[in-house]
């Protein structure tokens, strides 16, 4: 009798596994870091920005809803590559050593590095930041750019952009370096600070899935298309970045 429950329990489990607490099949899973303004960011108690929208998006034309996990960004690749899950969009760059865990969609959004300084700063350009205390956000572009390019650079390393930002205010580093839409909104709202001319790098965005799951990489793939022919791609990055 206790063999037959159990069987009874397997087969409801695999008909409705949200009952048996597993993961919904209608559910994509994103995992991001929100400390990325324009792309992902906290209005009051919600995620929003650039790529949850997309993402939701994607979501309805494969018709399933979207769920945002929040999580340290050097946290995001393995979350996708354990499977805990589905895609990881945070504002992230195809490289060599990511490609090494994941695999990546096709591009959405081209973006660049670039340095912030004081205003009053010496630092004219990526040559003056030799010998200098650079701030990045861990695990980002920024951060590997910084680590591997710039000669005798002490690299300080932040879990949160923000927070470079912050130490650079204080005097505590002599530059910034991150993403160039990201680095407009922190100077925003930091007096005294100002973004340099000319960019780091060049690089693209791509959406991050398990190796392992090619089937979800297609069908991202055509809702990326169909979203750029409609128009809609468009209309989600002019939203939050107006054409100049």
């Amino acid at each position: 009798m206790k063999k037959l429950v159990s069987l009874l329990l397997v087969g409801v489990c695999a008909l409705s596994l949200a009952a048996c607490g597993g993961k919904e099949d209608d559910t994509l899973t994103m995992a991001t870091n929100a400390e990325f303004p324009p792309y992902e960011y906290y209005e009051n108690d919600e995620i929003v920005g650039i790529d949850v929208e997309i993402a939701t998006a994607i979501a309805e034309e494969l018709g399933m809803k979207l769920e945002v996990e929040d999580m340290a960004f050097d946290s995001v690749i393995p979350a996708v590559s354990s499977g805990k899950a589905d895609i990881g969009v945070a504002g992230m760059t195809v490289d060599p050593d990511r490609l090494e865990s994941v695999n990546f969609s096709d591009t959405y959004a081209d973006a660049s590095q670039v340095i912030i300084v004081k205003e009053d700063s010496a630092i004219a350009g990526p040559a003056d930041l030799e010998g200098k205390s650079i701030g990045v956000q861990l695990g980002t572009t920024g951060d590997t750019y910084s680590s591997e390019n710039v000669k005798d650079a002490k690299v300080e390393q932040y879990s949160k952009g923000f927070e470079a930002v912050q130490a650079l205010t204080q005097g505590k580093i002599d530059a910034v370096v991150i993403d160039s839409h990201t680095a407009k909104e922190f100077v925003k709202e930091a007096e005294g600070l100002k973004i340099l001319d000319e960019p780091l790098t060049e690089e693209e965005y791509a959406i991050a899935i398990a190796k392992d799951n090619k089937e979800l990489m297609e069908k991202i793939n055509d809702a990326l298309a169909k979203l750029e022919e409609s128009g809609k791609l468009n209309e989600i990055m002019l939203k939050y970045i107006p054409a100049e």
